[in-house]
């Protein structure tokens, strides 16, 4: 085999050994180096006009967990297991708009762009933004937007974690309300420029999972020539 043919089966194996794991083995402790690792393949993860509208918060805290488990009906298992436990913030309206503090500061800091193309870059935004996707319609539309760019990275995570051995679970219920108010309380929402989006738990499996089911790749993949 090839070494292409070997990473491939090695990507290929990652997905067939990730599943959303309910309950972690407590006594197993992901490493700071490889913790280190799938941050950041979160860190550079794709996400759209590359904004980056995201902020990942680690959550080791005993505390904040059985808050959290209050309103997470969905990481019972997970909070009190987990080695690792991450909840993802999606930026709000405020800074994801065109004309945004944030997308001026993010232009010149981070992509290093002059300050004269500045303002054609924005309107381009603008377009993109208004006439296209109607992503400004609502602090909603603009949040979910926000959100989707979280999930880009959120697998990005799962499967790095994979590749290593490490297991991971996605975690989307939770009483959206309850942990809003949760995290605003914390000062995690930044006076209102994050929301929640989604989390994440890592760790490793207290027992093996059912064998893996999917569709057949022929009802999920459509083929136009």
């Amino acid at each position: 085999m090839n070494n292409k043919e070997t990473v491939k089966q090695q990507i290929l194996d990652a997905f067939y050994f990730r599943h959303a794991t309910k309950k972690f083995d407590p006594s197993k402790k992901i490493s700071e180096d490889d913790f280190n690792f799938i941050l950041e393949t979160a860190r550079l993860s794709p996400s759209s006009i590359g904004i980056e509208a995201w902020k990942f918060v680690v959550i080791q805290n005993e505390e904040l967990r059985n808050k959290l488990k209050e309103v997470a009906w969905g990481a019972q298992g997970q909070l009190p297991t987990a080695s690792h436990f991450v909840a993802i913030f999606a930026r709000t309206k405020q800074d994801t708009k065109y004309d945004s503090e944030y997308i001026a500061n993010h232009l010149k800091e981070v992509k290093k762009f002059p300050d004269e193309i500045i303002p054609e870059i924005q309107s381009r935004y603008k377009k993109f933004q208004e006439d296209g996707l109607h992503i400004l319609d609502s602090e909603r539309t603009a949040f979910d937007w926000a959100s989707k760019q979280t999930y880009i990275a959120l697998g990005n995570m799962m499967t790095a974690a994979a590749q290593i051995g490490i297991d991971s679970c996605p975690i989307e219920g939770f009483d959206y309300h309850g942990v809003h108010n949760l995290f605003k309380e914390e000062g995690l929402l930044e006076n209102g420029h994050f929301d929640i989006s989604v989390m994440v738990a890592f760790g490793y499996r207290a027992e093996e999972p059912r064998p893996k089911t999917r569709k057949d790749i022929n009802q999920v993949v459509q083929w136009i020539k």
